[in-house]
C-alpha cells in the first residue's frame, strides 16, 4: 500500500478533514455576520465579499472531490458553447439521481470561475443547517417550503433582488424537486398518468412552476439555459461518504446551452416545454445507458488550483493550534482534559456525518406520498 493509500485509510484523516471544514466553516458564518453592516451602506460590495467568503467554504467540498478523491469529471459540449461558459449569467438545469449531483454541479460552477456566486432553489431546512445553510443565507439563495401557495410571493421576490447582482451567477434548480428512487418514480407516474403527460423512464416528472417563475424573473438578466445530465461510468453509485473516504468515481456530464428566448415567456407554454425537455432528456439518458456515452465534444476543463489552496491554509491555520492543544494535554496528564477531546473531535466526525444524511437519497422529499396516501383512503 503506498503512503497515500495509507493515509486514507486512517480514521484520524476522517477526522481531521471534519475538524478543518466545521471549524473553518463556523469561523466564516461568523465573519459574514459581521458583513451585514455593509449591507445599507454599499450592497454590491456585500455581496461581492460574501461570493469570496462562500468560496473559502464550497471550494473545500470541491477540493474532496478533485483533489482527495480524485473523481474525474468530463465535459460534454458543443465547442462553440464553451467559451460562453463562466462568462455569462445561465439557469443550469441538473438531473437529480445521485447523492453527490450537486458537488458535480459545484464542480462545473468552479471550473468556470462561477463557485462563489452560484445560487440554488434549495428546501427551507437546509436554512437552518450550520455552515453550508448559513452560508447560502448570506449568498442570498432562493429558500422555498415546497407548497407553492406560501412560497409563490417570496421565491418571485428573492429572484428579482438577483437582477442586479455585480457578479456572473449560474443558478442551479433540480426541476424534479427531488432525488430519483423507485417509489417516487412510480408514484411520479401515476401523477403523469393522470394528467394526461408522457411518462418518463429515468426521470420524475418536472415541477414547473418554479423553473417558469425562474425564467420569468431573470429574463433579460440570465443568457441561457444549460441543460445538464450527469451520469457515472461503470454503473457507479457514488455516495458523499464515498468521496470523504478518497473513493474515485468517473463522472460524465453533459451539458447543451439554450438561448433563454427560446424558453417560452408564457407559463403555460414555459411550463409545456419543460416536459417536453424531460422527455428528450429521458431518451437521452436511455442511450447513454445503451452506448456508455453522449453524442458530444469530451473535454475536460483545467483544474483549478485554488480549491486546494484554500484547504491548505485551512488546515495550516487550524491544525497547529489543534496539535500544539492536544500535546499540553498530554503533558498534563489530565484522564477528563483527552476525555473532553476527543469528544469534541468525536462530534465533529457526527456533524459531518449528520450533515452528509440530508443529502442522502433515501432521506429526501417525501415525493407525492401525501397523493398516495390520500389514494389508499
Amino acid at each position: 500500500m503506498d503512503i497515500v493509500g495509507f493515509l486514507k485509510s486512517q480514521f484520524i484523516c476522517h477526522l481531521l478533514i471534519c475538524y478543518i471544514f466545521i471549524v473553518s466553516g463556523l469561523i466564516i458564518n461568523f465573519i459574514q455576520l459581521f458583513t451585514l453592516i455593509l449591507w445599507p451602506i454599499n450592497k454590491q460590495l456585500f455581496r461581492r465579499i460574501n461570493c469570496r467568503l462562500a468560496y473559502c467554504i464550497s471550494s473545500q467540498m470541491v477540493m474532496l472531490l478533485e483533489w482527495w478523491s480524485g473523481t474525474n469529471c468530463t465535459l460534454y459540449t458543443d465547442p462553440q458553447s464553451y467559451p460562453k461558459y463562466g462568462k455569462e449569467n445561465a439557469i443550469v438545469i441538473l438531473n437529480h439521481n445521485f447523492e453527490i449531483d450537486f458537488l458535480c454541479g459545484w464542480n462545473f460552477c468552479e471550473r468556470f470561475g462561477v463557485l462563489g456566486s452560484a445560487k440554488v432553489l434549495a428546501k427551507k431546512e437546509l436554512s437552518y443547517m450550520p455552515i453550508i445553510g448559513w452560508m447560502w443565507y448570506f449568498l442570498e439563495i432562493v429558500f422555498c417550503k415546497r407548497k407553492w401557495e406560501e412560497d409563490r410571493k417570496t421565491v418571485i421576490q428573492k429572484l428579482l433582488n438577483l437582477r442586479d447582482y455585480p457578479e456572473n451567477f449560474w443558478f442551479l434548480i433540480h426541476c424534479e424537486g427531488t432525488r430519483f428512487t423507485e417509489q417516487k418514480h412510480q408514484i411520479s407516474m401515476q401523477v403523469a398518468e393522470a394528467k394526461g403527460l408522457p411518462k418518463l423512464k429515468y426521470h420524475l416528472l418536472p415541477r414547473t412552476k418554479g423553473f417558469a417563475v425562474t425564467v420569468q424573473c431573470l429574463r433579460n438578466v440570465v443568457s441561457a439555459v444549460y441543460d445538464s445530465t450527469l451520469n457515472f461510468r461503470n454503473n457507479e453509485n457514488p455516495t458523499l461518504l464515498g468521496v470523504l473516504n478518497g473513493k474515485k468515481y468517473h463522472a460524465d456530464l453533459y451539458v447543451e446551452r439554450i438561448p433563454l428566448e427560446e424558453v417560452p415567456e408564457d407559463e403555460q407554454e414555459c411550463s409545456n416545454w419543460l416536459h417536453k425537455l424531460y422527455q428528450e432528456k429521458d431518451a437521452f439518458q436511455e442511450e447513454y445507458y445503451r452506448t456508455g456515452a453522449y453524442p458530444a465534444v469530451p473535454i475536460v476543463p483545467p483544474r483549478r488550483p485554488w480549491t486546494l489552496l484554500n484547504w491548505l491554509f485551512w488546515a495550516l491555520l487550524l491544525l497547529y493550534p489543534l496539535f500544539k492543544l492536544l500535546i499540553n494535554m498530554i503533558n498534563s496528564g489530565s484522564s477528563l482534559t483527552l476525555a473532553s477531546f476527543a469528544f469534541v473531535i468525536i462530534m465533529a466526525s457526527v456533524g459531518v456525518r449528520w450533515m452528509i444524511g440530508v443529502t442522502e437519497i433515501n432521506r429526501g422529499s417525501t415525493y407525492g406520498n401525501n397523493d398516495n396516501k390520500q389514494k389508499r383512503k
